[in-house]
């Protein structure tokens, strides 16, 4: 059965009225992201979806009611305000897929125009240099297979090609004289380099040369451009806060750690536009935890604490005394927080709708950790329903990536799920990031089968542990997550009642062919190389073992998805449907690669929780 977004399926409808307001209450819960201040830091910019379509609005700093400035049928991924406070630019996906398309409006919402061509082309949207004249923007213009850099003039629209790339590569930083930039340039998906550009004569200084699997990258010029700043695992398995100084020719010294934790990783930092200080925002198992750097005497001193697990999208206000963040958790939305380094006073700016939900009835996960099959330790997010105690239907959910990790994001489905009683484990198996660099690079090529057998793995721990009736077991997972969810039902068939591929690859062959030839170039060493390696990523499709599927199977899937081109989608459902399996699909005409316009989160919920509804309570899925 294939259903549009404001259909229902038969389960759908004879779910109690109640019960189905409640998981579209879950689904329609908002979220507020990309905070960037204005000039004088009394104001911000965000993207918000409090309309039902992510758009850009600003906000006094201090709270009050947020005006909006765009009204697009498109969703909107990003904004940054110019430092001189004349434009905001964004970047806006037509009909969800990946070809965003650059705009900048005046922040009352006249003057809005489009910098790109339109069309296929890909963009991405940087930062604004430190003059407000040109806009750092990565694009797939001069070819399809790579995506290049480039500045784009504000007053003229031209764009400067800084840096072809074979892979993707993407500006960090102009320096003040807009004579160097920082370029992060990923040739495949396991490493990557940051490189000094020379803009006059488009001369490259590799800061990072190194053998073997790394990451380098978050590059940041101090005012005087004579130091770069950025984040390293060289000789480390997990990233560092570090700094490369540059001598009067511009040739890089070593590579110098900052601030270093060997139970936590860099996941991002951000420096005041005076270059003094510098907030680091640390991933510690999972969990978020800021801390702040003298950038003169190298001391650390700890940011503050947010009840939210999550802290992403740090911004410092221009005179460096607000600094805005996007925080999410486990039962909290992802809204802006704004903290005042002046009073040490944190306060929660946007407060995204969450009607018909009690956020105090949800739950939080425990983090748990176990085995695999030879012996690597795994971990992963447990969501037990509130008052189980004995094994319960659950739902095992993977990230996508495959470098992706598992964290206690705020997660409509997982808790609508837990309403009804199903519980959920969202593992970590091998290839996820986070945990240093060898782990990451344990599912590369030929080692995914080990990933493939993490699968096992999970179900054998949540039901050892007492958790999962393992008759009543289902998989689910988006992007990669859709791959092993497909990859659990035919390796494994008697180990799951249930399964919903959500954008899933299920076919390396036609993964290759279909997706943004710029994907497939810097994804040949994670999953095989298509010209060589053909064999092995036949044997790693699902698609060639459908015949072994016995689970009922819901796919869901954006039409203008080109990163996992819906393609994937419709050979799975129409494999299924010859061989008479049970197989439901929701296509989504206005999305891409995932779902963020409200009505169609609230169907993709719905229709999700609705069918391990249907298959985990129903008959038990005997093992033969």
């Amino acid at each position: 059965m294939t259903t549009a977004p404001n259909d229902f399926t038969t389960d759908d409808r004879a779910m109690p009225s109640n019960l189905h307001t409640t998981i579209a209450a879950m689904g329609r819960i908002g979220s507020c992201t990309s905070p960037s201040f204005g000039p004088d830091g009394t104001q911000l910019a965000c993207v918000s979806d409090l309309n039902g379509v992510p758009q850009v609005w600003t906000v006094a700093t201090r709270g009050g009611w947020p005006e909006l400035v765009t009204g697009l049928d498109d969703q909107i991924a990003r904004v940054c305000w110019s430092p001189d406070g004349a434009w905001l630019a964004f970047s806006v996906a037509p009909g969800g897929g990946m070809n965003q398309q650059i705009y900048v409006v005046h922040p009352n919402g006249t003057d809005l125009h489009c910098l790109t061509a339109g069309g296929q082309d890909n963009n991405w949207l940087g930062d604004w240099t430190h003059d407000s004249q040109a806009l750092m923007v990565s694009s797939n213009r001069r070819s399809a297979n790579a995506m290049d850099a480039y500045l784009i003039d504000i007053s003229t629209g031209i764009f400067q090609l800084v840096a072809e790339n074979r892979g993707t590569g993407q500006l960090d930083d102009v320096n003040r004289t807009r004579t160097h930039a920082l370029l992060d340039r990923m040739e495949h998906r396991s490493d990557n380099n940051l490189l000094l550009i020379d803009l006059l004569t488009g001369h490259e200084v590799c800061l990072t040369p190194h053998s073997g699997p790394g990451t380098f990258g978050n590059g940041r010029f101090a005012p005087d451009g004579r130091t770069v700043y950025l984040a390293s695992n060289r000789e480390r398995e997990l990233l560092a806060f570090a700094c490369i100084y540059l001598d009067d020719a511009g040739q890089p010294g070593p590579i110098e750690l900052l601030a270093v934790r060997d139970d936590a990783e860099l996941q991002s930092f951000e420096l005041t536009e005076d270059g003094t200080s510098a907030v680091l925002n640390w991933n510690v198992g999972g969990r978020s935890e800021l801390a702040f750097v003298d950038l003169v005497t190298h001391e650390s001193s700890p940011g503050p604490v947010l009840s939210p697990e999550l802290v992403f999208e740090l911004s410092f206000s221009r005179d460096g005394r607000f600094l805005a963040l996007t925080s999410t958790g486990s039962t909290t939305p992802t809204d802006i927080w704004i903290f005042d380094r002046q009073t040490n006073e944190l306060a929660q700016l946007s407060h995204s709708s969450h009607a018909g939900v009690d956020l105090r009835t949800l739950v939080r996960p425990e983090l748990v950790h176990f085995s695999a099959h030879d012996g690597i330790g795994l971990s992963g997010w447990l969501y037990r329903p509130r008052g189980t105690s004995t094994p319960a239907p659950l739902v095992i959910s993977f990230h996508g990536g495959p470098e992706g990790q598992e964290r206690p994001a705020f997660n409509s489905t997982y808790q609508a799920l837990l309403t009804e009683g199903i519980a959920v484990f969202a593992p970590n198996v091998r290839g996820s990031s986070g945990f240093g660099t060898t782990f990451v690079n344990l599912d590369n090529g030929a080692l995914r089968v080990n990933a493939i057998r993490d699968i096992a793995s999970c179900v054998e721990y949540v039901v050892e542990s007492g958790v999962a009736n393992p008759h009543h077991i289902g998989i689910m997972g988006g992007s990669y997550g859709g791959y092993m969810t497909m990859a659990g039902l035919t390796e494994y068939p008697d180990l799951f009642a249930a399964g919903a591929n959500l954008f899933g690859i299920v076919n390396f062959e036609t993964f290759f062919a279909h997706t943004e030839p710029w994907m497939a170039a810097v994804s040949k060493i994670e999953y095989g190389d298509p010209e060589t390696e053909a064999a092995l990523l036949r044997e790693l499709s699902p698609i060639h073992k459908l015949d072994r599927v016995r689970a009922a199977t819901l796919v869901l899937h954006g039409a203008n998805d080109t990163n996992v081109p819906v393609v994937e989608a419709e050979q799975v459902v129409a494999g299924l449907q010859q061989l008479g399996v049970p197989v439901e699909y929701v296509l989504f005409p206005d999305e891409g690669h995932g779902f963020r316009k409200t009505v169609n989160r609230v169907h993709a919920t719905v229709a999700i929780v609705s069918f391990f509804r249907t298959h985990l309570f129903g008959a038990p899925n005997e093992r033969r």
